[in-house]
């Protein structure tokens, strides 16, 4: 099955997109929710960051398999295929166009014009905000569609820039914690129960997860990459690596910058409170920026995953209207009315998110349209394991049985913690998950009847 896409990035692209997409604005404030459900507890705290790194890199390593042995169109589509045949694939692929790519840019389009919002005196949550997301957005589905090969090289610089203040809050914090004693003595310390915390060590293993998710969106570009079934293993796990030692190597710094109590108190802005300690009052202007160019950097991404998410179906000639959307532009090799699809649904979404967040306009019907759609991501890769195991039978027992396993079990863990969090907005969730899944069965139908 040709896809029709040039050969247009490298192996560092790729690891910038493992990378970018899985920093974004959550590691920064993620850490803070660790700190709290641990009750303050530094080693159980970097216990969570570590198992859900660990989470993290069995499916990466297990999905880096698949990469190494099948290259057709779009990454995780295209393993769906192989495991369990085209019509889980066909699903796969309207979900991923429908709901999770083009509900996760409407997302990180508003946490970038919310953050930018704060830097200027704005309002997060009235006009100008919403006349930035749409700015954002639009700005994102330009790049990707009109210069896809700027869009990578926005990719690699926004990587480097983002991981500045977790670098350097994981080294000077360190250093400084380590001389003034309160990295000592935060370690020594355990839960703080006079604060009336109530200490889960499951609930931040999920926070730890969700802040490692968004990898799956490199293997997007595999038709477009430089000997993908060689570079694209290499970038799911270079790039996996590289966020675990990040998000570790920052935690311990910021266990270092402040005694643990503060983070208890102060929530969100503590980590503000934090880098002003380190770098004055100036670093705290330079975190807001730094997580503006973290979150433009991971919708960078989302987006170039968003333009090219129909255009897997259309490809197979499945989905609607799939001459209209395989069509791939000469000029700059992207399929660009796939791209105009991925722009319109993270709109409708981007709608649905403003008025559920802010308008009210659903009641008690809303749901967070943050993290339920990843979650679901994560059930969908489940069959895919399992797929693995009954057909790979050219891999050894290592690779064929025992990570997908682990992968599986990964993934369930996940699901169960995540829909506990959640237990009041899974029924609003998924019957309009349900609704929207409705016109994939009529279209596929008509397209295998012609």
């Amino acid at each position: 099955m040709p896809s029709g896409l040039p050969k247009k990035y490298n192996l560092f692209t790729a690891i910038s997109m493992v990378v970018g997409i899985v920093i974004g604005s959550g590691v920064f404030f993620k850490a803070e929710k660790v700190l709290s459900v641990t009750g303050g507890d530094i080693k159980l705290g970097l216990l969570s960051w570590a198992l859900g790194g660990l989470i993290m890199l069995i499916c990466t390593y297990t999905f880096s398999i698949l990469a190494g042995r099948y290259e057709y169109v779009s990454g995780l589509v295209d393993y769906a295929e192989t495991a369990l045949g085209k019509n889980y694939a066909y699903y796969v692929g309207w979900f991923m166009s429908l709901i999770y790519y083009p509900s996760l840019a409407a997302t990180l389009a508003w946490v970038s014009a919310r953050y930018t919002c704060l830097l200027l005196g704005f309002s997060s949550g009235g006009g100008e905000a919403l006349t930035l997301t749409a700015f954002f957005l639009i700005a994102a589905f330009s790049v990707n569609t009109l210069a896809p090969v700027i869009a990578g090289k926005v990719q690699i610089t926004s990587t480097v820039i983002k991981l500045i203040p977790l670098v350097l809050m994981g080294i000077v914090g360190t250093v400084a914690g380590l001389k003034n004693g309160i990295l000592a003595e935060n370690l020594s310390g355990g839960t703080i129960a006079a604060h009336g915390v109530t200490v889960s060590f499951p609930a931040a293993l999920a926070a730890t997860a969700f802040a490692y998710d968004g990898w799956i969106v490199a293997t997007s570009i595999n038709a477009e990459l430089c000997d993908a079934k060689r570079n694209l293993p290499k970038a799911l796990l270079t790039g996996s690596f590289v966020v675990i030692v990040a998000y570790l190597l920052y935690y311990t710094g910021l266990s270092g910058a402040l005694p643990k109590v503060y983070f208890i108190e102060n929530g969100e802005t503590a980590i503000r409170f934090a880098f002003e300690a380190l770098f004055s009052s100036v670093g705290g202007v330079l975190l807001i920026v730094f997580v503006i160019i973290s979150c433009l950097g991971t919708l960078n991404g989302i987006m170039l995953g968003c333009t090219r998410s129909l255009y897997s179906l259309a490809i197979r000639k499945e989905g609607p209207r799939p001459f209209l959307f395989s069509q791939v532009d000469g000029a700059t090799g992207i399929p660009a009315n796939a791209g105009i699809w991925g722009l319109f649904i993270a709109v409708c979404w981007l709608v649905y998110f403003y008025g559920a967040s802010f308008g009210k306009w659903f009641g008690d019907f809303g749901f967070d349209i943050t993290e339920l759609p990843a979650i679901t991501m994560y059930a969908l890769y489940i069959p895919i394991f399992c797929g693995m195991m009954a057909k790979e039978k050219q891999l050894d027992g290592f690779r064929r049985f025992l990570m997908p396993m682990f992968a599986t079990i990964s993934c369930l863990f996940i699901l169960i913690t995540a829909c506990y969090a959640h237990r009041g907005e899974i029924f609003a969730y998924y019957l309009v998950v349900f609704l929207l899944m409705i016109p994939a069965y009529f279209f596929n139908k008509k397209n295998r009847s012609v």
